[in-house]
């Protein structure tokens, strides 16, 4: 069976990624695996800019539609996809092209994770108790192992969460079974390439997206998502999701709605850069035109 090649496309948000992939993945026999924060939630389509259904239809995609809004993705959500795709595309006899606005999962992916022991039903019950309040539950962990919980704030239950559980299934302070269990990469072999856009265009192809936005139907595409899951999980608090929340309150105008949308997500794309040029060992940063050309040979 022919080797399976790796491929990754990162970039800012609005440069063009999925496209690429896309045009990639039909010409050179591959499947893709999104690792996009707001793709990865069922019926959040318009906000995430997501791939339509005839796109999804044209390629075999992962990392799409897995959860519903109200539950939480993680590392190790994409984790399970990126084995799920891996193991499709193998059986296909295909390559793997990943592709995404959050390129935190794909350095998580390549540098790997240390491996977390199985939590029992007993601690789950424990933790749950001290969960009722969470920033005493940030304040025990703080004496037990301060320097872990400098980098979690007391209001992110979700790391909360996974640090009480390991301390309490070890008995030991988390850094401790962190340095005993080192991470072991995911992902061993992936060039990886990088759209260069300039920001002048990137800033035109935001406002244009967020208008398109509006008229496919943003707007009631987040109040039935209020509708059914609320306002407290976290892929509502997603660009997008939040300013069409604080619309529909009435604290501003849909031309409001419209700049508080492309300016946030102009400052995303900002800090996508910033993290994508200062992160990753490059196989390349340049145009999408030039990218095409180099992602045609890498999948050969």
């Amino acid at each position: 069976m022919p080797h399976m090649k790796h491929l990754a496309i990162i970039g800012s948000t609005a440069s063009g990624k999925s496209n690429l992939a896309l045009n990639l993945a039909q010409s050179h026999n591959a499947v893709i695996l999104s690792i996009d924060s707001l793709s990865i939630y069922t019926g959040i389509d318009i906000a995430s800019a997501k791939p339509s259904k005839a796109e999804l239809n044209l390629v075999k995609h992962f990392g799409i539609d897995v959860l519903r809004p109200d539950e939480t993705a993680s590392v190790f959500t994409f984790i399970d996809e990126y084995h799920r795709a891996c193991t499709y595309a193998q059986a296909q006899h295909k390559n793997l092209i990943i592709v995404g606005g959050s390129s935190f999962y794909l350095k998580s992916m390549l540098e790997g994770l240390s491996p977390i022991p199985t939590i029992t039903d007993a601690v789950r019950e424990e933790a749950s108790h001290l969960l009722m309040d969470t920033r005493e539950a940030h304040r025990l962990l703080t004496g037990i192992d301060p320097a872990t919980m400098a980098n979690i704030t007391a209001t992110d239950s979700y790391r909360i969460e996974k640090m009480l559980h390991l301390h309490l299934e070890t008995k030991l302070p988390p850094s401790q079974w962190f340095a005993m269990h080192p991470p072991l990469p995911i992902i061993k072999e992936c060039p990886i390439l990088n759209i260069n856009i300039e920001r002048a265009t990137l800033r035109e192809r935001i406002s244009v997206r967020t208008q398109l936005m509006l008229g496919e139907g943003l707007i009631d595409e987040v109040a039935l998502c209020e509708q059914l899951y609320g306002r407290s999980p976290n892929s509502m608090k997603a660009i997008g999701m939040i300013e069409t929340l604080d619309y529909l309150d009435g604290k501003y105008s849909k031309e409001a709605l419209v700049q508080r949308i492309s300016t946030h997500t102009a400052q995303l794309a900002k800090r996508q850069l910033t993290f994508n040029t200062h992160q990753f060992n490059l196989t390349a940063n340049k145009s999408i035109n030039e990218l095409t050309s180099i992602g045609q040979a890498l999948l050969q």
